[in-house]
Order: C-alpha cells, then sequence, then structure tokens
C-alpha cells in the first residue's frame, strides 16, 4: 500500500474515533418516570409482560449498557419513548375501561402475529422471546378469558 493511502486511511481512523468521541456528549436521556397506577393482573400474566414487554412499555426499563453509547443510545431512547407512548403498563389502571380493552386486543394481535416483541430486541434480550404458552396465555388474559397454564412447554 503506498504510504499516502495509509496516511489517509489513519486520519479517516481517526477522525472516526473523534467523532464517535464527541458523540457521547450527546447522549440519550434515560428516565424512569414515577409509575402511577400498574397493571393489576394474576401473577402468571404479570411474569411474562415484565419480562417480555417492560422495557419498552413501562416506567420500569431497565437501561442496558449499550443504551449509554451514542449513537446507538439515541436509538433506544426514541424507542423506549414510543412504546412508551403507545402502551405503558405503569399508567394501565389510570386508563378508561374502554381504551383498555382495545388495547387488550391490540396486544393479543400483535402477539399472535409475532409482531410483539420486536424482531431486533430478542437477540440482544432472548429472555423476552415468548414461547407458545407465553402466547397463549397473554392472549387468554387479553381475551378476558381464563389464564391457561403457561408453564406447561
Amino acid at each position: 500500500m503506498k504510504t499516502s493511502t495509509k496516511k489517509l486511511w489513519k486520519k479517516i481512523a481517526l477522525g472516526s474515533v473523534v467523532v464517535l468521541a464527541l458523540l457521547q456528549l450527546v447522549r440519550g436521556k434515560h428516565e424512569n418516570p414515577p409509575v402511577y397506577d400498574d397493571i393489576r393482573v394474576s401473577q402468571d400474566v404479570s411474569a411474562v409482560l415484565r419480562r417480555a414487554c417492560y422495557d419498552c412499555h413501562s416506567n420500569e426499563t431497565t437501561w442496558p449498557w449499550y443504551s449509554q453509547v451514542a449513537p446507538v443510545s439515541w436509538l433506544v431512547q426514541r424507542d423506549v419513548v414510543k412504546g412508551r407512548a403507545e402502551l405503558n403498563f405503569s399508567a394501565w389502571e389510570a386508563m378508561p375501561a374502554d381504551k383498555r380493552a382495545k388495547k387488550q386486543a391490540k396486544i393479543a394481535k400483535e402477539v399472535r402475529d409475532g409482531e410483539m416483541p420486536l424482531w431486533f430486541y430478542t437477540p440482544l434480550h432472548p429472555h423476552a422471546a415468548l414461547t407458545e404458552g407465553d402466547k397463549r396465555l397473554l392472549e387468554s388474559w387479553s381475551q378476558g378469558g381464563g389464564e391457561p397454564n403457561a408453564k406447561a412447554d
């Protein structure tokens, strides 16, 4: 490789490191507001929701190490803000009953269709992957029925 090409690559590498370092000054803002009126469900349903949904859909987000590194921190922050805006289990009971019923129906559909949890979330959070038993449990709960034993899987 020519000396001028090596110098160019060194400048590009150094510039990239400087830019990444400067980005750390503008990290995402990670807050967990107070829990207003958390959802009241059975222990089985609560366990599944907490394991698979709460990081994006509650005020009890666990912020992983990579959520502290820009520009990834911006993406994580955006996803949590959007998730809480769409559905927040920390304010569930404060929601009007008709709105809760609509949200429950949507939960059932998205879980059944494999839309939730998001495809890119579960590789880094394998504990959030839903088993068939989890899906049946959430669907039964969301339709107001009994809660079958999800532990059978």
